[in-house]
């Protein structure tokens, strides 16, 4: 079982899974020992961008920016990827269960929806989805939330959140429900930030 599933590696499931591995090494001893599991199937919409305005980021490729931010991850560890489509997810007590069109069966007491605006179509639980009124396309969707979360410990990121496609915008929301789920997991409100070393 993992602490928190992510279904989506684009720019709001990445940064959410970057937050959640950099509580590690710090001393607290509610971070230590947690796994985190990302599916990322490789459609997030990033790779079809050139980002020329992305603050205190030389331009880059959205492909090179997804690959800069999994070695960020990477160098934190205790997050695997795995490139297997969600194709539902079922409540069960505490617990959400996870399964792929593999037929592989995954669990998790968090599971953060971060697939993207232009469907979807994950069966198992009673979401709410409406049209996304910040797409500038029509049929974009997003999932209704207070706060980003859906139902209990089930939280929904970036575009399919309702957020504008910028990166930033879903960035942030990725790393705002990761410290929501960290303070959770911690008993208390925490924030993470690093200083330099002397």
């Amino acid at each position: 079982m993992y602490d928190v599933i992510i279904v989506g590696g684009g720019a709001s499931g990445l940064a959410c899974a970057l937050t959640l591995a950099s509580s590690r090494g710090r001393g607290w001893n509610w971070a230590e020992g947690r796994t985190y599991l990302v599916f990322d199937t490789g459609e997030s919409d990033l790779h079809k961008a050139y980002l020329k305005n992305v603050p205190g980021v030389q331009p880059m490729t959205g492909t090179q920016l997804l690959e800069v931010i999994k070695e960020q991850i990477k160098d934190w560890g205790g997050v695997e990827f795995s490139e297997e489509k969600v194709v539902e997810i079922k409540k069960d007590g505490e617990v959400y269960k996870v399964y792929t069109e593999a037929g592989k069966e995954y669990s998790a007491k968090y599971v953060v929806l971060a697939g993207g605006f232009k469907e979807f179509s994950i069966k198992g639980l009673e979401l709410e989805v409406v049209e996304n009124p910040k797409s500038p396309k029509p049929g974009r969707v997003m999932i209704k939330h207070i706060d980003f979360e859906v139902m209990p410990n089930l939280f929904v990121v970036g575009t399919l959140a309702g957020l504008s496609s910028h990166f930033t915008s879903c960035a942030g929301s990725g790393v705002e429900v990761a410290i929501e789920i960290l303070s959770r997991m911690a008993g208390k409100r925490i924030v993470i930030h690093d200083v330099p070393q002397d």
